[in-house]
């Protein structure tokens, strides 16, 4: 049996830009995105500390070093430039490996970058 489990989390990031006009996802810069072990393509839960939103999409790259937490799409009606949001992505294991894994969680600073 598999169960999904908590694998990593960015908490506490800034949203930067929200993008309406965008094809769906959420942009992350690439240092969070490999400090988070989180992968282009990954779906992520998108948690709203402002306004208690919760929703589903996946990971496109953003520009290394760039602090970039944008919502796009539907999504970007769920944020506004300046919440906080924690980034959450899940995995499937079986449970002798989820018994031994350990989730990685990051906390950017107030700029999103790593500290």
């Amino acid at each position: 049996m598999l169960i999904q489990r908590f694998k990593s989390k960015i908490h506490r990031a800034r949203v930067t830009q929200a993008d309406l006009n965008y094809v769906g996802s959420i942009t992350i810069d690439e240092d969070l995105m490999d400090a988070a072990n989180i992968m282009a393509g990954e779906r992520v839960q998108i948690v709203n500390n402002n306004n208690g939103e919760r929703l589903e999409t996946y990971v496109i790259k953003g520009k290394r070093g760039s602090g970039t937490i944008c919502l796009n799409g539907a999504a970007a009606r769920k944020v506004a430039v300046g919440d906080i949001v924690i980034i959450i992505s899940y995995a499937w294991m079986d449970h002798e490996e989820a018994l031994k894994f350990k989730p990685i969680s990051i906390f950017p600073d107030d700029d999103n970058k790593l500290v």
